[in-house]
């Protein structure tokens, strides 16, 4: 629970239910009776946070063992900050209330680049270093581990490592080592060299870079007895891997009201622009029966209502019909909604929805990406218009009302034309509404759209890629706005600016590392909050150390460049994202991992085979 200093204070700050801790299904031990403290720390708020599904899974795993505890510790917002600040109260762990900075692991799950300087004001609030270097013991351990740290490199100067690829596993052997180094009062440089050898496992200080004089890297050198490269952690059997069949049920409304149970891991698509699709390969299938069992003891275990299949392309789980089949007697017996994120257009049934709309109907979304057949080749979305439409006719004929549809703008080779693409393509789909037979009677469509600004990403055929400017982007945001005739559109944009900073620190390399510094200590925190965005701030910090941002965003890379994450291996090899770059430049498209093995190389880290298709690498 909260520290007792803070209650009489918890009547000032907007949502007091962010900080009591106390929720349904959490658990405390006794920090004497463990050997091993790990604090869980999600650099946003609470709402957000306890809707991570990665956060439930670790929390659960290491709550497991005897010898371990976890707990929860959120981004407080500001109001909460200042009393911390002004009560000299350290950030705290939700389910003892103990400081931070006495738990032996800090761990940091990054899913956004815009919360990089959230974590350094919570290491600060915690009442310790920021950097690394100027932590000397051997613990608190300072680890981070998600989709970030594919190129964690403009925070390099600040964790004392990362966690590559899945974490289950490499988080009980860490803390196993941890144990081990602890009781034998090692230090911490002598860990880490220990450390640097469990696969999944990479420490930045243990790799030196060097620059040309063009500012481009000249070489990465492993040293202390570091792999030349470390390789992402891979979960081979989700069947036999850890999961919960219990979550913490918060006090608060979160972003994803839900329970949230996960298919399989890895994507077959190879949509070029995808960081998760690469990142998460080779894929990886839960059985029916598995995710079914799950299913049903979460949500017996929290009382919740709905269930989220969660994949990153949901309608190609091979088992789904299956799935649902056995799924749905008990779930509409007991009221439980069961949704499906992540579905494709050109693979989704009609009986499938005639299934899900047995509990309650909710909206359908999808994601064409780009707005004509050219560039959704070039991007390898690999659906057409007439997919896209002949789906939504059956929604509509379904009783479906409401179709939210995801763009990007900014793609690779876009144009005005496939700008314009995307308003006609909604106002498609509107039409085809009003032209079904069989459309619910006295009522009116609503087609979403919310439109991304492109930004490339490490481990994809798109890494050496320019990025459109934000005023570019502002442009081609007024020319969709331009094009949208119908009221019965509604369009969501993104902040250009957010995507400018995303673009810098998600190819950045560790000369940004100062960059970060020194704008959190001139008040950037949620950057990612458009309230709270100082670009300003962030300028004056880009030019105090000779830095231009838009050499790591608008400039376009060579393939034979040195990029600041080659040093690390997540499965997928450069040659096969370059022939995926030359591809999408001829306007070809590469077939679903099912159809044809491309020879990615990720699976070599399940064994050598990801399907029955795959072949050696080439």
């Amino acid at each position: 629970m909260y520290p007792e200093k803070l209650e009489k204070h918890l009547l000032r700050v907007q949502k007091p239910g962010r900080y009591t801790g106390g929720e349904l299904n959490s658990v405390v031990k006794d920090r004497d009776s463990v050997d091993i403290s790990y604090a869980f720390c999600f650099p946003d708020t609470y709402e957000i946070g306890m809707s991570h599904l990665g956060m439930k899974i670790i929390y659960s795993l290491v709550n497991s063992r005897d010898d371990a505890r976890c707990e929860r510790v959120f981004a407080p917002d500001v109001d909460m900050e200042e009393i911390l600040r002004s009560e000299n109260i350290p950030l705290y762990a939700l389910e003892s209330g103990d400081a931070v900075k006495d738990f032996d692991i800090i761990g940091f799950t990054m899913q956004y680049e815009l919360s990089y300087t959230n974590v350094l004001n919570m290491l600060d609030l915690s009442g310790l270093p920021v950097r690394s270097a100027d932590r000397k013991g051997l613990t608190p351990l300072v680890i981070a581990g998600g989709t970030c740290v594919c190129n964690f490199e403009p925070m390099a100067d600040f964790v004392d490592l990362t966690l590559l690829g899945d974490g289950e596993e490499v988080t009980m052997e860490l803390i196993d080592l941890l144990k081990e180094y602890k009781k034998k009062g090692a230090g911490k440089e002598e860990f880490l060299k220990a450390a640097a050898q469990i696969p999944g496992v990479y420490v930045p200080s243990l790799y030196e870079v060097e620059y040309k004089e063009d500012g481009t890297i000249a070489a990465v050198t492993a040293k202390d007895g570091a792999p030349g490269k470390a390789v992402k952690r891979n979960v081979a059997d989700l069947d036999k891997m850890f999961s919960p069949e219990t979550f913490v049920v918060p006090f608060l409304e979160t972003v994803f009201d839900r329970t949230t149970v996960e298919i399989f891991r890895g994507c077959i698509r190879g949509c070029r622009f995808c960081q998760a699709g690469f990142l998460s390969r080779p894929l990886r299938e839960k059985s029916p029966a598995e995710v079914e069992r799950e299913c049903r003891a979460i949500c017996d275990s929290t009382g919740y209502d709905e269930i989220s299949l969660c994949s990153l392309s949901t309608s190609d789980y091979k088992g789904l019909e299956t799935l649902l089949r056995s799924m749905l007697p008990w779930a509409n017996e007991n009221k439980i909604n069961i949704a499906l994120p992540s579905l494709r257009v050109d693979n989704f049934p009609q009986e499938l929805m005639e299934q899900l709309t047995s509990v309650r109907r909710s909206g359908l979304t999808f994601a064409p990406e780009a707005g004509t057949q050219r560039l959704r080749d070039v991007i390898n979305k690999n659906i057409t218009e007439k997919e896209v439409l002949s789906t939504c006719a059956q929604a509509f004929s379904g009783g479906w009302t409401a179709v939210k549809l995801y763009f990007m703008i900014g793609l690779p080779t876009e144009t005005p034309e496939d700008v314009e693409g995307i308003a006609n393509l909604a106002q498609a789909v509107v039409d085809e509404f009003y032209h079904n037979e069989n459309k619910p009677k006295g009522k009116s469509v609503n087609v979403s759209i919310s439109v991304a600004s492109f930004v490339p990403k490490p481990f994809t055929p798109f890494q050496w890629e320019a990025q459109d400017r934000p005023d570019t982007l502002i442009e081609k945001q007024n020319l969709l706005m331009q094009c949208v005739k119908s009221r019965k559109i509604t369009v969501s944009r993104h902040v250009p600016h957010t995507s400018f900073l995303e673009g810098v620190f998600a190819r950045g390399d560790r000369r940004l590392c100062d960059v970060v510094e020194y704008a959190w200590k001139n008040g950037c925190k949620f950057d990612s909050w458009e309230e709270h965005l100082k670009l300003d701030v962030w300028m004056q910090s880009f030019e105090k150390f000779g830095i231009d941002p838009f050499f790591y965003t608008a400039r376009k890379r060579d393939f034979d460049e040195i990029l600041p994450w080659d040093h690390l291996d997540f499965g997928v090899t450069k040659a096969f994202l370059k022939r995926e770059n030359e591809r999408a430049h001829e306007g070809l498209t590469t077939p679903p991992c099912r159809e044809k093995c491309s020879a990615c190389g990720a699976a070599k880290l399940n064994g050598g085979v990801c399907n029955e298709l795959c072949k050696a690498v080439v």
